[in-house]
């Protein structure tokens, strides 16, 4: 089958965390758009929800800023994980 090339621009770092994921998933870029333009075509959709994770939300993630700059201060407080075992259980 003949190949073609495609270029794609993207932020540099959203670029060099995309190469990290796929080498962790051992594969390339290149394998990663192939799969997911085969499932596209195949399914005739983008093959995952498109939606706004709210907890991405400029307001939360301005709060986790704060909170890291506030622990790296060393005048925050660090949560035991530990101890909400079982809060989501039901």
């Amino acid at each position: 089958m003949a190949q073609t090339l495609v270029n794609i621009r993207m932020d540099e770092e959203l670029k060099r965390s995309m190469e990290q994921t796929c080498q962790e998933l051992g594969m390339n870029m290149t394998t990663a758009f192939t799969i997911f333009a085969k499932k596209m075509t195949r399914e005739k959709r983008i093959p995952f929800d498109v939606s706004v994770d709210p907890f991405y939300s400029e307001s939360n993630m301005a709060h986790l800023r704060r909170g890291v700059e506030a622990l790296n201060a060393r005048k925050g407080i660090e949560h035991d994980i530990v101890s909400c075992k079982g809060y989501y259980e039901e």
